[in-house]
């Protein structure tokens, strides 16, 4: 058991997490992105007590993710989230769990690490460590939004008296990305043959370093466009508890699965709400939207314009105001050309029959505003 507790517990240190851990995500984020953030209630995000555990609850997406949020929340709070045995690699492995990171064993079938694990995350709510979870657990393989794990939903709340302990207030967070870097590893994860190994992972990380490192940072976005990050409203387990009569510290286990489970799809449904709408999503969607047709730049654009107002009419947590210019989705349209997933011929654009399941997997990150 002990050796399950050295594993689990981060070994936090301060000044490698707001030092180094703050500069290196901060630098990576900016050199392959252009990093958007927004909050569809800034003012409620504010007021939330400054004594409650704080749980980011988010979409996976890419592994950029995790440096995306240490990024973003490092000047406010420390934040401690689960990685896969993925990252059990020296030195990757302290630097993360310097970072408050725990690894996780996904696969385990051992109940006694999966006891030490729940009483880890018990423990570190009821202290007010400000945590992020991924509800999904794992990268999205198709773009579209996964079915919500309850595993850490029921270790955080299985113990919580709403009317004594210190509130939870899970905040939703959409991420989304115009170019979702090892998107083609994600799509052939079932195919064994065409699946990268570590060795090709690697290799292909120095390709990636070596074609970017002395580039401008003009052209760098040209290439990988927007990262997004939209923050949407608290959910205070204090007043949702007292609203829906919910009390999960005395419920029997089923009827308090039953409850996370609605709880989780309240949080899904929270984080599908602020997905952020970027201009490679929408391209592609308004190309699929066209079936086999070809359109022209022109068409496209208008398109776009259209599809947009469309999911604002629906309810998506976009204003219009906010819509991207034209010049904007023009770059995202020569960037999808320049990756061969546009065929392009006397201003005719088409998707490439060959790397269709691409563009569906932009698309379907919004799927749920367009279709």
């Amino acid at each position: 058991m002990k050796n399950y507790a050295r594993e689990i517990v981060p070994s936090f240190n301060a000044y490698i997490y707001y030092q180094v851990g703050y500069w290196l995500s901060t630098s990576v984020a900016r050199f392959i992105y252009r990093v958007r953030v927004a909050a569809v209630a800034p003012a409620k995000l504010q007021a939330i007590d400054p004594d409650a555990t704080v749980v980011f609850v988010m979409n996976h997406r890419s592994n950029m993710d995790y440096v995306l949020i240490s990024y973003l929340a490092a000047e406010q709070v420390t934040l401690s989230y689960a990685v896969g045995e993925w990252a059990r690699i020296f030195p990757l492995e302290h630097l993360i769990r310097a970072m408050a990171a725990f690894f996780v064993r996904r696969s385990s079938q051992n109940p006694l690490y999966w006891k030490v694990l729940e009483r880890y995350v018990h423990m570190a709510t009821q202290s007010g460590v400000c945590q992020a979870v991924f509800l999904e657990c794992h990268l999205s393989r198709d773009g579209l939004l996964g079915e919500p794990k309850l595993g850490f939903l029921d270790y955080m709340l299985r113990s919580f008296d709403w009317r004594t302990d210190r509130n939870i207030v899970f905040v939703p967070i959409g991420i989304n990305y115009d170019h979702v870097l090892e998107d083609q590893n994600l799509l052939y994860w079932d195919n064994k043959g065409k699946k990268l190994s570590k060795r090709q992972h690697l290799g292909k990380f120095w390709q990636f370093m070596r074609k970017n490192l002395f580039v401008s940072s003009r052209q760098r976005w040209k290439r990988f466009g927007y990262a997004s990050v939209n923050f949407g409203v608290p959910v205070s387990m204090v007043k949702y508890c007292s609203a829906n009569a919910v009390d999960f510290k005395h419920l029997e286990k089923e009827q308090r699965i039953q409850k996370v489970a609605e709880l989780a799809a309240h949080l899904m449904d929270s984080v599908r709400y602020v997905m952020p709408i970027l201009p490679v999503p929408i391209i592609s969607a308004a190309l699929l939207r066209a079936d086999a047709q070809s359109l022209t730049s022109l068409e496209i654009l208008s398109d776009c314009d259209e599809l947009i107002d469309e999911m604002i009419a629906r309810g998506a947590a976009m204003k219009p105001e906010e819509k991207p210019r034209h010049r904007t989705l023009s770059r995202s349209l020569d960037l999808l050309k320049q990756r061969d997933l546009l065929l392009e011929k006397d201003d005719k654009y088409s998707i490439n029959p060959d790397r269709r399941r691409v563009v569906q997997y932009y698309a379907n990150s919004i799927e749920h505003w367009w279709k």
